[in-house]
């Protein structure tokens, strides 16, 4: 066995991580372009007129297509019955494709004062076409991460899967801190919000090109397991069926931590897409470096999500990490709630145990997934988890925030560069991101309760010796 078990191109140390490096590029240009206009809010309203509830209609967008048609639990399915490498390269156009519209609604004249009644809502054209391509644009990059997921669970199983599921989420979230830092400085040098999203499409371009190489290592890695007589990967696939679902869906456990993804992230992503003004109004940051602070959480993540993850891979304590990483989640959001911590050294520390919570949960949450979910169903599985959070965290609560924000927090205006540009109180939201957070701490506890009851194996290495 040990003999047949070498012969694996999985087996291999070099390969699988070659692998992982190639499908976290495509990831880090999709992560790239996710929050690429999220400290834009200032420089889109002065210069293309954006409100702050246009701004928030516009980052809830991301979910459309996800949540209200269902395409990402579709992508899911199509990712189970036909394999990592075709769903890979479609998302990877997707994502391309939807960039290539944001691009266009906010460099285009043709839209300028044109004003659309879509059901019950009315918005610019430029809002609208803007947010449709940001939808198309979600479809892609959420359908690549569940893609990414499986590919990792394929390569890694059995060996350092949550170390490797934790560098790949790091080199994502370089993107996140990379465009969280650099947008908002290069809108200004370039004076326009259009030049980062142009970079964000040609660094998609190549993370096509990425994906498209990768596939030729995926087929060697199936010849290598067809060559022992061990179709892993093509088989549960093969064997995946619709009522498959219904067996997710009972699963108490996969709730659980679904319901916990979900609130976790809200706590966290739709802070992400106002925390560059959050900066600059609480805290009294400089513009054209105040997304500087809010970029230290991602690049901390570079770090801490690996180690946490090579914890669980050689210690466990999967649950537990969940936990403790929920705590500091609502810690972090009642400090920024109160009004007497308004010095920018509290707001960078405060930022950095964010980052320490946001490296805790996820490091141990997705690798926990695979042990409570058969790999055939894993596709369809992580695609509903994504779509729980696609409909809250990336949908509904960044959608809420924005109202919130202009219907209880405005406090005035300051003219900047010749225009005027609204200032908020954020206490608000801050309390709300908080009381968010005390709800994924209760699940994060039912989570560890299940895992003793039904003996997922949560609190166990996932090397196997």
């Amino acid at each position: 066995m040990s003999e047949n078990k070498a012969k694996l191109l999985s087996d291999s140390k070099t390969a699988r991580w070659i692998a992982l490096l190639i499908v976290s590029f495509t990831m880090f240009a999709g992560y790239l372009f996710a929050d690429a206009m999220a400290p834009l809010q200032g420089v889109l309203e002065k210069h293309l007129g954006w409100s702050g509830t246009e701004y928030g209609w516009y980052t809830g967008a991301y979910g459309w297509f996800n949540v209200f048609l269902f395409f990402l639990i579709l992508g899911g399915i199509i990712l189970d019955k036909m394999g990592v490498r075709f769903s890979g390269l479609i998302a990877a156009c997707i994502m391309l494709s939807g960039t290539a519209v944001n691009y266009w609604a906010i460099t285009t004249r043709s839209l300028d004062e044109s004003t659309w009644r879509i059901l019950l809502w009315t918005f610019p054209a430029q809002v609208w076409v803007a947010a449709l391509g940001y939808a198309v644009f979600g479809v892609g990059v959420e359908i690549a991460g569940i893609t990414v997921s499986k590919i990792i669970v394929k390569w890694f199983k059995g060996h350092e899967l949550a170390l490797a599921m934790g560098l790949q989420l790091a080199l994502a979230r370089l993107g996140t801190a990379l465009a969280l830092s650099t947008a908002l400085p290069i809108a200004i040098a370039s004076k326009s919000p259009a030049t980062p999203v142009f970079i964000c499409l040609v660094m998609l371009f190549l993370g096509l090109l990425a994906f498209i190489f990768y596939t030729f290592k995926d087929k060697k890695l199936d010849a290598s397991l067809a060559q022992l007589n061990r179709k892993e990967s093509h088989s549960s696939e093969d064997e995946f069926h619709l009522r498959d679902i219904l067996s997710i869906l009972r699963n108490r456990g996969w709730w659980y931590i679904s319901i916990l993804c979900a609130l976790f992230y809200s706590a966290v992503f739709p802070f992400l897409k106002y925390a560059t003004y959050f900066m600059i109004n609480k805290f009294g940051v400089a513009e054209n470096w105040a997304g500087a602070i809010p970029g230290l959480l991602p690049f901390g993540t570079i770090l801490l999500t690996p180690f946490f993850g090579n914890l669980y891979d050689r210690k466990g304590k999967g649950a537990s990490i969940m936990i403790i990483g929920s705590l500091l989640i609502i810690l972090v959001h009642l400090l920024f709630a109160v009004p007497l911590l308004n010095h920018w050294f509290i707001a960078i520390l405060l930022m950095i145990v964010l980052g320490i919570g946001f490296s805790l949960v996820p490091s141990a949450m997705w690798p926990s997934v695979a042990k409570i979910i058969p790999e055939k169903q894993l596709g369809t599985a992580f695609a509903l988890i994504f779509w729980l959070q696609n409909a809250i965290a990336l949908m509904l609560v960044p959608a809420l925030m924005g109202w919130v924000l202009d219907r209880y927090c405005v406090t005035g205006s300051v003219l900047v560069d010749g225009s005027q540009v609204t200032t908020y109180n954020y206490a608000l939201p801050m309390i709300l991101f908080m009381l968010i957070g005390i709800t994924s701490l209760v699940f994060a506890l039912l989570l560890k309760q299940e895992d003793k009851k039904k003996g997922y194996g949560l609190e166990l290495p996932n090397i196997k010796k």
